[in-house]
């Protein structure tokens, strides 16, 4: 049995937002969180026996104290969502909805295509809601990530101020996904965006939302805060 991995002490926060890291280690980040989102989906549908369980769970905490032995701390590169950026080209790698340096990303796939936003993912096993379907709650979650980039497109950061999710038929897993997003209006710092999310012809969900427009002021200082602590 390994011993437990000790706490953070040592941690430091720092938010580059108009920064990427090197390649090499962006390429390892990728490839690092490619094989634990692998792990995560091939752990819930694993029907192993006990000591097979146990043996990985091992192999997970020997990792886990591999990690925890290097250089700590958090570095924001780019943004986490999309919303907060004011531009739909930015660095998302950490992103839990699509970013593809964050093990707990599907990753939905987000591109700006002349005024709409396309996202495009499939959904593993870890996301099951009903039996062999999505979880709503990840539904949503993506949906929130497609609109605020949708939104970003005006130029303007901002954050979610409501989000409505009408789901129209259970969304498959392992299937391919297409999210559609836009801006329908602008109101001075209201900005209302719509999406839908096909299983190819099949309409699963369609969504509205509403973001405000946030200065870039206010993020720096929400940055200010975290890193003080």
């Amino acid at each position: 049995m390994t011993e437990p991995v000790p706490s953070a002490t040592h941690q430091h926060w720092a938010w580059r937002p108009d920064d990427t890291p090197p390649e090499g280690q962006r390429a390892a980040l990728h490839r690092l969180a490619s094989a634990i989102r692998g792990t995560i989906d091939l752990l819930v549908e694993s029907d192993a026996p006990e000591e097979e369980l146990l043996a990985a769970a091992e192999d997970a905490e020997r990792l886990n104290q591999r990690l925890a032995a290097g250089p700590r701390g958090h570095t924001l590169w780019g943004f986490a969502e999309a919303s907060t950026s004011g531009n739909p080209r930015a660095f998302f790698d950490s992103s839990p909805i699509g970013g593809k340096g964050n093990p707990i990303a599907a990753p939905v796939e987000l591109r700006l295509v002349g005024d709409h936003v396309e996202g495009r993912a499939v959904f593993g096993i870890a996301y099951e809601g009903p039996p062999g379907h999505v979880h709503g709650g990840f539904v949503a979650a993506a949906f929130d990530e497609v609109l605020g980039m949708a939104q970003s497109s005006t130029g303007a950061p901002g954050m979610t101020g409501t989000l409505t999710v009408r789901y129209r038929r259970p969304t498959p897993l392992h299937t391919q996904l297409l999210f559609l997003g836009k801006v329908d209006r602008v109101e001075g710092r209201k900005i209302f965006t719509s999406a839908t999310l096909h299983a190819g012809e099949i309409l699963c969900a369609e969504a509205e939302g509403v973001f405000i427009s946030v200065g870039t002021e206010h993020f720096r200082r929400l940055a200010e805060k975290s890193q003080e602590g």
